[in-house]
């Protein structure tokens, strides 16, 4: 018998709506109210101003390492805009803007990157998953919860967010496998910001794009450019339309770039140049979108200054909760020992005695 070709039928869009040069594809634009826009730009730009402000309490010493979000905005809160509710959304470690929007408060981010263990539990009408720290331990999760709404018969979703560098993991491929398999009304999107800490993309995989990776696992991928949230809506919105009508998972993989350091222990500028940086600041998601309000008649410069008043105030208010929440929580430390253990190992036990002394010396200094 002769050898024959198998037709896989198998092939990965690129969705461009707006680009950095202010170009629009009208035939693409999503017909989206104007509402939703200025919201769409107005998560953007907080996500963008509170991550600056958590910056600049790292360097004071009033928070520990975090992971910055600047230059993938786009990415996280057009993707995120089309889900419900009811929708789960599975965070890497850089999703803080999405976090937001989708309803954790920003004290409570502020209290968990303070080290305070309580920040780790969502308020019960928010649908996120905690923070994942290893890379890619969350995508199997997600996986499982869209097994569970399907068994249960439900129409909900599941949203997973990770980089470029998960792709690298078997915890990634593994999800995969079981989304595609069981079918699961999951929606994965990969941040593809060019970097896995110091790793280029270049070095990670000989794939051309990272969206294919889930045509082996029969889930369809589409590439987007990251730093245009109309496109990220479109793409994001299909996908959950999809999951959502019980026709399965899909992979997206968002191009974008991270403009700040990996976490604020990096220092990037020992693995890549100022000029690639630059580059990819001129395809700034937020100066993008906001040209593009403008030339809708949504958005003026006096409008862009008025919010930003509106939001350094907002975030400074939501600062000093949570260093206030801070301080009455102060003496609380030794509830990281409960949950974990029925009886604690005498190693644990030994620490959180120490500790107990500890606090009740510096609660007798202060009395």
């Amino acid at each position: 018998m002769p050898r024959e070709t198998i037709s896989l039928h198998h092939e990965v869009e690129y969705l461009s709506i707006l680009d950095e040069d202010g170009n629009l594809d009208q035939d693409l634009e999503p017909d989206l109210p104007d509402e939703m826009l200025l919201a769409l730009h107005r998560a953007m730009l907080l996500g963008r101003r509170f991550d600056e402000r958590m910056l600049r309490l790292q360097r004071q010493g009033r928070l520990g390492t975090f992971a910055p979000i600047r230059g993938q905005e786009a990415a996280q809160i057009g993707a995120v805009a089309p889900l419900r509710e009811s929708d789960w959304m599975v965070p890497a470690f850089r999703e803080t803007a999405a976090e937001i929007y989708r309803g954790r408060p920003m004290e409570n981010i502020l209290l968990y990157y303070g080290g305070y263990n309580q920040a780790g539990r969502m308020p019960e009408s928010v649908k996120n998953l905690p923070v994942a720290i290893p890379v890619g331990t969350q995508i199997p999760h997600a996986v499982g919860l869209g097994y569970a709404i399907r068994y249960r018969e439900k129409d909900d979703v599941a949203m997973v967010f990770f980089g470029d560098g998960a792709t690298s993991q078997g915890d990634f491929h593994e999800a995969l496998h079981f989304g595609g398999v069981f079918h699961t009304p999951t929606v994965f999107v990969c941040q593809n910001n060019q970097w896995a800490i110091s790793v280029p993309r270049s070095h990670q995989t000989r794939a051309e794009t990272l969206a294919q990776e889930g045509l082996g696992h029969g889930i369809p991928g589409i590439q987007v450019d990251g730093n245009d949230v109309l496109a990220v809506w479109v793409a994001a919105k299909e996908a959950v339309d999809r999951a959502r009508a019980g026709d399965g998972p899909t992979l997206i993989e968002c191009i974008t770039y991270r403009m700040s350091v990996h976490t604020t222990a990096d220092d990037p500028t020992r693995y890549r140049s100022d000029e690639e940086v630059e580059k990819w600041e001129a395809r700034d998601p937020i100066s993008r979108f906001q040209e593009y309000l403008k030339n809708k008649d949504l958005l003026t410069d006096g409008g862009i200054e008025e919010l930003e008043d509106e939001i350094q105030a907002e975030i400074k208010e939501v600062v000093q909760r949570a260093e206030d929440r801070m301080k009455e929580l102060d003496g609380e430390a030794l509830v990281m020992f409960d949950h974990l253990y029925a009886e604690l190992p005498p190693y644990l036990r030994e620490q959180r005695d120490e500790l107990a002394q500890e606090l009740a010396s510096k609660e007798e200094n202060h009395g």
